[in-house]
């Protein structure tokens, strides 16, 4: 599965290039994994489990493919540690085993592209 979430995000860099604001790449992303035949969530609620108690503190995971694979979809100009950080968190947090971190602010899609596992 996420060989087709890169194949589709390797269309919408290809259609559109770098240089929008990620909310574009969202909106165009979700289309495409819906034209393969992919569940998909967007801005999906993830709240934080602290003292036994569930809070909404306000995370959302960009998109949530077939409930399996958390997508962070990035408009910058270079992936920073703390992006990977933050999908590691999304995953301990959500208890999916799957992320991929997708910079589309990129010469080549390739690049962008990280996957992230627990």
């Amino acid at each position: 599965m996420a060989s087709k979430i890169v194949d589709a995000a390797f269309a919408v860099h290809m259609a559109l290039g770098p240089g929008l604001l990620e909310s574009v790449y969202e909106v165009c992303l979700v289309h495409e994994l819906k034209k393969r035949g992919l569940n998909v969530e967007r801005q999906v609620s993830l709240p934080v489990v602290y003292d036994n108690i569930h809070l909404d503190a306000g995370l959302r995971l960009d998109l949530v493919v077939e409930n399996r694979v958390i997508v962070e979809l990035k408009a910058v100009e270079t992936l920073l540690p703390v992006h990977k950080a933050q999908v590691l968190t999304y995953l301990k947090l959500s208890g999916y085993r799957l992320g991929l971190l997708v910079n589309f602010n990129t010469a080549l899609i390739k690049q962008g592209i990280q996957r992230i596992a627990l």
